[in-house]
């Protein structure tokens, strides 16, 4: 089927575009704002913009091991079965979730590309205890997740038949 039948697919890559563009543009304004001498603006008692530098994965996982070339190419190839998956998709659902995913990896990549580590700036913490620092694109993933997640939940039907539920 052609890519022009397939509006789902069309819808999804322009969010995973706006995704993509939302992210740059804010790690590009958080890195005018916030100055390596001073990385951190509290803005609420739970809430600051830190600037931090992850050159690991998730949470900082294998930050120690150096690999933004292996995590770049790692990434590059998750969003092309991701790709694939979307073209081969029927739900509307799953296609907005992977396009929130997509946009999202890309986001990562290009910093990885550009700095060797992502830009993360947003600190969510209770007192001293802070959730890991993250951004745009880690939200973006982590809602496009959730939502294939809850709808094999909710229609599990549209998993096993291939993806032909809402």
């Amino acid at each position: 089927m052609p890519i022009a039948d397939k509006p789902s697919f069309t819808l999804s890559l322009l969010l995973a575009g706006d995704v993509l563009l939302l992210d740059q543009l804010s790690k590009w304004l958080m890195l005018g704002i916030l100055p390596p001498d001073r990385p951190s603006l509290e803005i609420t008692p739970f809430f600051n913009l830190a600037l931090v530098w992850n050159s690991g994965i998730s949470f900082g996982m294998l930050a120690a091991q150096r690999l933004p070339l292996f995590l770049t190419a790692l990434s590059l190839v998750i969003v092309a079965i991701l790709l694939k998956w979307l073209y081969k998709n029927s739900s509307w659902r799953v296609a907005l979730a992977l396009g929130s995913i997509i946009g999202g990896a890309l986001g990562n990549v290009i910093d990885r590309l550009r700095f060797q580590a992502v830009v993360d700036f947003l600190d969510v913490h209770i007192g001293h205890y802070h959730w890991p620092a993250f951004n745009i694109a880690d939200s973006a993933i982590f809602i496009g997740v959730v939502v294939l997640c809850a709808g094999s939940i909710i229609n599990p039907v549209s998993r096993i038949s291939g993806g032909t539920g809402s």
